[in-house]
């Protein structure tokens, strides 16, 4: 859908302008990935002492890192299903100072889906957060691989890491409990960044949920420094090779992009440019500050869940905003919902500038259930609005954003 949107200007380092549009031109490069050497079946090794929560830990076998063999750990789960039964899957990717854990594994258990989460960092479930143990056999350290830029693309952080999900996902397809052609994929913050690149990579994947993260982070990302300290030509370099920007056009699956309005690492306006990209089917579901973080904020969205189902046990679907626009001081929206929607909310900012300094209102929105309309004023001095979406159960769906000049 096209609509009438103004592109805010922020005030960048002129490289990064720069190096973001060479990132966006690149877009039909091929991946530097073999799904084919990655597709196939995984030699495991046991991990004793680390199962927990009736989940298996297993290492996996990844790709070589500085010439030598590496292994990936990883939890597994399969939840209690009927004898010859199939159950659908996920693949899971934590994000920064985050490792494989075993409580979002089984919460997916818990929901009726087989589910895998690896640790994308050479390390192991023991210390703390963001002080995990490294084994002997780990791939490179997160995160970004910014220092890693000038070694070769086989021994940087963001090849092994999607190539350890895409790994985990064929793992995964290899059980007998577990329907490979019923699986998704979900991964929040460093692992939403992940998750837009393995969208792109693998098209095994029957769905893809990106929890904050997204592309275009030569723009106005939390890693601006980053790219500062490491100068115009390295910047470019990394971007034309890591930016998800360069990979979402081929990611062809429904896409949910789960996030908050004021998410410090990942940008409203780069979230927008990201999920344009993709040609596949895309649901948004924006709250106006969500947190960010593991646990309840960024495994727990119930969005997430409900499209999983949807999609692989042909459950109802999320709500589907069909067209939105303008007219004058309003703004509305129509869609399509097999739930009953309960409410609708417009919410606005005045603020311009920094994206996770502005305030943000709501205010209600009136709902037309008949004509399957909502509508909204815009106040006055609004710089920035997107209407929201409530269904009976409370899982919301959200129109794009609109800027105002």
């Amino acid at each position: 859908m096209n609509h009438p949107t103004s592109h805010f200007v922020g005030l960048f380092f002129l490289f990064t302008v720069a190096t973001a549009v060479a990132a966006t031109t690149e877009k039909s490069a091929a991946p530097p990935w073999n799904l084919r050497q990655l597709s196939k079946a995984l030699q495991t090794h046991p991990a004793p002492g680390f199962e927990t929560n009736g989940v298996r830990a297993v290492f996996f076998d990844g790709l070589p890192w500085q010439g030598r063999p590496t292994r990936v750990f990883a939890f597994i789960g399969v939840p209690e299903h009927k004898r010859g039964e199939k159950v659908p899957g996920m693949v899971l990717v934590h994000g920064g100072g985050g490792t494989a854990f075993a409580n979002w594994v089984k919460r997916w258990n818990d929901r009726g889906y087989a589910a895998i989460a690896m640790d994308t960092c050479g390390a192991v479930p023991r210390g703390s957060y963001g002080k995990w143990q490294r084994h002997d056999a780990g791939g490179p350290p997160g995160w970004g691989g910014f220092n890693q830029i000038n070694e070769p693309i086989q021994d940087q952080w963001t090849y092994h890491a999607v190539a350890d999900a895409v790994l985990a996902h064929s793992l995964l397809r290899s059980m007998p409990d577990v329907d490979n052609t019923r699986i998704g994929l979900t991964g929040i913050s460093w692992g939403g960044y992940l998750t837009c690149i393995i969208a792109g990579v693998d098209d095994r994947f029957r769905f893809a949920t990106p929890v904050y993260g997204c592309g275009f982070l030569g723009d106005n990302s939390a890693w601006l420094k980053n790219f500062e300290q490491m100068g115009k030509e390295t910047a470019a370099k990394w971007l034309k090779l890591w930016d998800p920007s360069r990979y979402l056009p081929r990611a062809k699956m429904p896409m949910l992009w789960v996030t908050g309005t004021n998410d410090f690492a990942y940008p409203f306006d780069s979230l927008q440019k990201s999920y344009r990209l993709p040609p596949g089917k895309r649901t948004l579901c924006i709250r106006v500050r969500m947190p960010h973080g593991h646990g309840p904020a960024g495994e727990g969205p119930e969005e997430i869940r409900a499209l999983a189902d949807s999609i692989l046990k042909k459950g109802k679907p999320l709500a589907r905003i069909t067209a939105q626009g303008c007219k004058g001081d309003e703004t509305w929206a129509t869609f399509e919902s097999k739930t009953k929607i309960a409410k609708a909310e417009l919410n606005f900012t005045k603020d311009t500038g920094v994206w996770q300094k502005r305030l943000w209102e709501t205010t209600p929105a009136s709902l037309d259930p008949a004509r399957r309309r909502v509508t909204a004023a815009v106040p006055a001095g609004a710089t920035v609005f997107y209407l929201n979406l409530f269904d009976e159960q409370g899982l919301v769906v959200s129109t794009e954003h609109i800027e105002l000049k």
